[in-house]
């Protein structure tokens, strides 16, 4: 995983995100490891984590794993002048080479890797209890990608609304959060975050979902997917021992 500095390029970008630019902001750093590398890969990020408690490192990331072997590093920031922050100088300078080398070590597990910011959407997430990005002894998740032209953003997003007042009139309880795409990204699309104990737990919970919503509740998520280019499910999980938080 590299620290890899943005530069905004164009004003269009930063103009399509204006109506989501005081929504809570996450920049997301993904790796893609190898099959071959993820052991490899999984020793790294600990001897990684462990520097970062000893040097009492000044940021914070939460970390997810999904089932197709990426993980993902969740760092919640306030605006685009963070991304030029270098929270890890003062531990590379302490480490000297030993910092390059955990670097050179993360490299040799992926061949692509990239970052990017999300937008917590909270108009459109159905959090009865609150909106936190984790819950405890919820680790599981399923992400739902939705994805959709330009075109069609209004129709999704309103679709987006039936949906949660759906959810809010048969008091759901199964609870999603939902994130918009944006700078460094190359498509739109919705991203839905579900949570639940574990697979078990999460299969168990969409079952008796669906029976609550009722049969007739495919004409509400159809304002959806009928102005949805694609559609993508990713299960993993959230990962404490890869997560970090200073000492206070």
């Amino acid at each position: 995983m590299k620290t890899t500095k943005h530069i905004l390029v164009s004003f269009v970008c930063l103009f399509a995100f204006t109506t989501i630019a005081s929504a809570q902001m996450y920049r997301i750093h993904q790796d893609n490891v190898k099959p071959s590398k993820v052991m490899d890969y999984e020793k790294v990020a600990k001897a990684f984590n462990d520097a970062c408690v000893k040097h009492n490192v000044k940021t914070s990331w939460a970390t997810a794993a999904t089932n197709d072997l990426k993980y993902i590093y969740i760092s919640e920031i306030e605006n685009m002048a963070q991304l030029d922050e270098r929270p890890l100088a003062e531990m590379a300078k302490a480490m000297g080479d030993d910092f390059g080398k955990l670097f050179d070590d993360f490299d040799k597990c992926y061949d692509s890797h990239s970052s990017y910011i999300i937008h917590l959407v909270k108009d459109l997430s159905y959090m009865p209890e609150g909106f936190g990005m984790t819950q405890e002894g919820q680790d599981y998740r399923k992400w739902f990608y939705i994805y959709f032209t330009p075109q069609n953003a209004k129709k999704v997003r309103e679709g987006m609304e039936a949906v949660k007042k759906l959810y809010e009139s048969k008091n759901a309880k199964e609870y999603y959060r939902v994130y918009r795409n944006g700078f460094g990204t190359q498509e739109d699309c919705y991203l839905v975050a579900v949570s639940s104990k574990d697979e078990i737990d999460g299969a168990t919970k969409s079952k008796e979902n669906e029976k609550l919503l009722g049969p007739d509740s495919w004409d509400t998520f159809k304002k959806v997917m009928d102005y949805a280019e694609r559609f993508e499910e990713v299960s993993g999980k959230m990962r404490p021992d890869l997560s970090y938080n200073p000492k206070k």
